[in-house]
Order: C-alpha cells, then sequence, then structure tokens
C-alpha cells in the first residue's frame, strides 16, 4: 500500500494569539517599549488540535492523504522585517508551533524548518536554529528564502559561496531544502501570483548557470509550485544551457534538483509529468494556501492535487508510487528513517 506524503504543507491556520504577537513583535520595531517577549505567547494545546483537526487533518482524510511535511506559513516568515534578532525570535517560535503539531499528531505530520534569514546577514546565523530544529524537533528538512529582502532580490545567487553554510550543515545532517520565498514587498510582483513563481523559476536558472552540485554533490533542493516556469519552458533552459556549455540538465541538475506538484490544474500536471523525470517530481498539495477555492470547471478544489495525478494518463502505477511515496522517502532520508521507526 502506498503512502501518500505531501512535502509541501504550511501552518496556515496558527491560532490566532500567534499573529497578534507578530503584529506586537512589528510594533516593537519602532517602539521597543511594545516589543513583547516569546514567553507571552500562550497557545494551548487544545488551541493547536482544534486548529488542525477542523482544517488541515480533516481535509486530508478526506483527499486520501496520510502524512504532511508541515513548516511556517510562508507568507509569515518575512524575512524582511526587522533585524536578524527579531527574525531569530520568530523563527523560534514558529518552527516551535509546528513541532508541538507533529507531537500531537505523529502519524500525520512531521517538521520542516523556517531558517531565522534577515537581508544581508551571514548565512552562518542560521545554524543554531536549524540545529536545534534537526536535533531536538526531528526536522526533516528546512525551508530556504532564496531573497529575504522580499521581492528585491538583494542576495547573492543560491549557487555563492555565501550561501555555502547553510550546505555544508544540509550534507552534514543529510536534509534538502525546499526553496521557498515568503511575502513580496515589492508592489511590481504579487506574492502568490508572481513573486512565488518568479523565484521559482529564478533558483532553478541560478543553479543552472553554476556549478554548485559539483561542490556538493549530496545537495538536495525541492522547487515548489510545480518549478514556476521550468516544465513549461523545458526547450528553453535546455538550449541556455547547452549555450553555456554546461552538461546535459539531466547531469548538470537533476541529481538534485526535484519539482513538487503544487499545480492546480489537470493540464498542467500533465505536463510536468511529462517533461520531468518521474524520479525527480514528489507528491505536494500546499492545502489551505495560496489557492484555496473551488474549480467551477469540476467543481474540486483546486488544491486537491492527489485527483491530478490519479488521473494523470502519463503515469503507471509504479510512477504514481514513486510521486507520491518513494521520491519523498529517498529526498528525505530523516522522514524515510523516522517511518521506519513506525514499521512503514
Amino acid at each position: 500500500m502506498t503512502l501518500i506524503i505531501d512535502c509541501h504543507g504550511h501552518y496556515t491556520t496558527a491560532p490566532k494569539p500567534l499573529e497578534e504577537w507578530r503584529n506586537r513583535q512589528i510594533a516593537g520595531i519602532k517602539d521597543p517599549a511594545q516589543m513583547p517577549r516569546a514567553s507571552e505567547l500562550e497557545i494551548g494545546d487544545d488551541e493547536i488540535r482544534e486548529s488542525i483537526v477542523n482544517n488541515q487533518l480533516r481535509l486530508m482524510k478526506e483527499r486520501g492523504n496520510d502524512l504532511t511535511l508541515f513548516s511556517p506559513r510562508a507568507s509569515f516568515m518575512a524575512h524582511h522585517i526587522g533585524d536578524f534578532e527579531v527574525s531569530s525570535t520568530w523563527a523560534a517560535i514558529c518552527n516551535e508551533l509546528c513541532f508541538r503539531v507533529s507531537q500531537l499528531f505523529p502519524d500525520h505530520f512531521a517538521p520542516v524548518a523556517m531558517l531565522p534569514q534577515s537581508p544581508g546577514v551571514d548565512p552562518k546565523t542560521c545554524i543554531p536554529e536549524m540545529e536545534k530544529c534537526i536535533r531536538e524537533y526531528g526536522a526533516v528538512g528546512i525551508n530556504l528564502n532564496p531573497d529575504p529582502s522580499g521581492g528585491h532580490w538583494k542576495e547573492p545567487p543560491l549557487t555563492d559561496r555565501w550561501w555555502y553554510p547553510i550546505y555544508e550543515k544540509m550534507v552534514e545532517y543529510d536534509v534538502p531544502a525546499m526553496v521557498h520565498v515568503s511575502t513580496s514587498c515589492n508592489p511590481s510582483f504579487h506574492t502568490t501570483g508572481a513573486h512565488y513563481l518568479n523565484a521559482d523559476t529564478t533558483a532553478f536558472m541560478q543553479c543552472v548557470q553554476g556549478d554548485l552540485f559539483k561542490d556538493f554533490p549530496a545537495l538536495r533542493f525541492i522547487v515548489p509550485h510545480g518549478g514556476g516556469a521550468v516544465p513549461y519552458h523545458w526547450g528553453r533552459f535546455r538550449g541556455l544551457a547547452q549555450e553555456m556549455k554546461k552538461p546535459l540538465l539531466t547531469e548538470h541538475v537533476l541529481n538534485n534538483i526535484f519539482f513538487d506538484t503544487c499545480v492546480y490544474h489537470q493540464p498542467g500536471i500533465d505536463l510536468l509529468n511529462k517533461v520531468i523525470p518521474v524520479k525527480n517530481v514528489l507528491f505536494a498539495s500546499e492545502m489551505i494556501g495560496a489557492v484555496r477555492g473551488i474549480d467551477p470547471t469540476t467543481g474540486n478544489y483546486y488544491d486537491d492535487t492527489k485527483r491530478y495525478i490519479d488521473a494523470c494518463e502519463e503515469l503507471t502505477d509504479d510512477d504514481r508510487h514513486a510521486i507520491f511515496e518513494g521520491n519523498a522517502r529517498r529526498v528525505f532520508p530523516r522522514l524515510d528513517a523516522r517511518l521506519k521507526e513506525r514499521g512503514l
């Protein structure tokens, strides 16, 4: 029997006190007298249970999803707000909440860590929170924001040595990173309709241009939202790599880069699976995320992505097993170990 593993979930339904505390923290940037202490945030287990049972868990059961890799709400990461101290406190709070979800619902959620990134700040500063989440919370992966400036792209490309301290720790702990931006504060880029998809495409192209995986052959990135424009323009990327005298993309990046299935219509999923090798596709829905409505042409929720995989004529049963379970266990070895401990 195949486990249905959703590799892309965020705590978008966290109890209201979290947002209220965050608003106080943001106010405290200008007026330090208003800055709250982390200890002032009180969220009980019953509040967490209610936020999950009536939302993510209910939909998971309705749609046949077994396990979600769960990280803090992407748009709430907002690394561009405040300084490193602000980001560090906020990341610690959000990561602890996701850990508590995984403790209350161990059969259905595994934590993925947000990093306390801040514009222009050395990535080394993220390592203590990353290590804590892996060692103490059992995080199976991390989310890495390639643009902490919030839509202004002030950081070096992902292939720059500036990022290497994070990559060294990823390899040491054998965890992948989902390359996921946060809120756009640039009015030219809608957060979920433009900034997210631009970032997915940009991150992939940065890796094509560089030689990052020669230095880190074991490094693994998940590019979310179906890879942005990548599958649709695969010929363009192949041609550009050829002009740059890079190896074939199958050798240059596809041993290290994977794509999720957060693509919200059948033709998009069909294209993804026709263009990208099955071994590079991981099931995901980003459920209760950017696209929450019902598609009037089908009567189903846009983000009920399991339906699209089930209906994709490009795929065999073995392919579906790989996308739903096998690839996630391979890309997230700590998840695989966690499941084996449960006899799965």
